[in-house]
């Protein structure tokens, strides 16, 4: 059934304000020649969302050639204002930022490890306010918070776990009290994989795609057909409850001791590098070749592990060690993995580090704010 003239005016000013988020600014012929629209459709859906306040004249394109200037058509940035939200377990950052996602302002602050849930959650939220009133942004239109845990698939509520402080729960509630704005709960590693998908590793050729977070704690982030999956009850990538060789048992469901955290997390990256004699600070950036190997052998197990159940054909290495390790770890870990595997899988090193929790955020709530604004 072909579309009405409505939702086929719709569906091209959408496309069009896509291109423009995703271009920048553009001529109406560019834009003419990037959507196959006519010359009157595009001249059509360019006044009205100049008419609705989404797109302005920015300047002007061919000063270097002679006959007239053609304009140029941008978003209005300022349009809604973001906020994003790396909340930990002792610490909260926050950016906020324009409707291009450019950064206006930001800051952290460290939360005490036995600081009451309600002041905790209370400094995080005046943490936000300061400065988004930082940023001139007087009214937040969307906020995306990344946080450790399970998120409810039904609710997208952060569930109750025993390890994760109360405060996290705490922040989400008051947030939503608090702000006359949209707010997004995540989990962290599944931000991360969305950043690394669109501006990071992945972006160029990779939709699918595992990342493994690699960090205090091991968490795992599934990408399918440029999807993110979260799994029937919103766990799935809890990869340090993977049941592992050279532990010390097997994990339980009240803790992944036992597990491939055991193998993965800081802490254990940390002793492995003490056994062979170096210091822990800088022991991934040393170029040690006995310490990354053995290392490569740890990580290469829940790398196969993954591979053997969902064959993604690429593996990104993240959060504090992937980061450190870098390319170099990757290529170890791709190594140990071939012989571990008969599944060819590519092993990449994080590029985004440690933004690409607050990149993840960031790009939650700008489509949010877009799926609300644009037509």
């Amino acid at each position: 059934m072909a579309a009405s003239p409505s939702t086929a005016r719709a569906i091209n000013d959408r496309l069009a304000l896509r291109l423009l988020q995703d271009e920048g600014p553009l001529t109406a012929t560019q834009l003419k020649t990037l959507t196959g629209l006519s010359r009157p459709t595009v001249a059509d859906l360019v006044e009205r969302l100049r008419s609705s306040g989404l797109v302005h004249v920015v300047g002007e394109s061919g000063a270097e050639r002679r006959g007239p200037n053609a304009k140029l058509y941008g978003i209005v940035a300022d349009r809604a204002h973001l906020a994003a939200l790396d909340v930990r377990t002792r610490s909260v950052t926050v950016v906020v930022a324009d409707l291009l996602g450019t950064t206006l302002a930001e800051a952290s602050l460290p939360i005490g490890e036995g600081a009451a849930p309600g002041p905790a959650a209370d400094q995080a939220v005046a943490l936000l306010e300061r400065t988004a009133a930082k940023a001139g942004a007087a009214r937040l239109h969307s906020v995306a918070v990344g946080a450790p845990g399970l998120i409810d698939p039904a609710t997208r509520q952060l569930r109750d776990t025993a390890k994760l402080p109360e405060w996290h729960r705490r922040l989400i509630a008051a947030l939503r009290q608090r702000l006359p704005a949209t707010v997004l709960v995540e989990n962290e590693v599944n931000l991360a994989a969305v950043a690394e998908l669109r501006e990071g590793a992945a972006r160029a050729d990779r939709d699918t795609f595992v990342l493994l977070w690699l960090g205090q704690g091991v968490g795992a982030a599934v990408v399918l057909d440029g999807r993110l999956r979260r799994g029937a009850s919103g766990g799935a990538g809890e990869i340090g409850f993977l049941p592992v060789p050279g532990t010390s048992g097997l994990p339980s469901a009240h803790g992944c001791d036992g597990g491939f955290d055991e193998l993965a997390c800081a802490a254990a990256v940390d002793a492995l590098a003490r056994g062979h004699g170096l210091d822990p600070a800088t022991a991934l950036e040393t170029g040690d070749g006995p310490f990354l190997d053995a290392l490569a052998d740890r990580l290469a197990i829940g790398a196969a592990a993954v591979a053997a159940v969902l064959d993604p054909g690429c593996v990104v290495l993240a959060g504090e060690t992937g980061h450190r390790g870098g390319p170099e770890l990757a290529a170890r870990v791709e190594a140990r993995l071939a012989e571990l595997s008969p599944l060819r899988t590519e092993v990449r090193a994080t590029t985004l580090g440690d933004t690409a929790i607050l990149r993840g955020a960031l790009l939650t709530a700008r489509d949010a704010a877009q799926d609300a604004l644009f037509p």
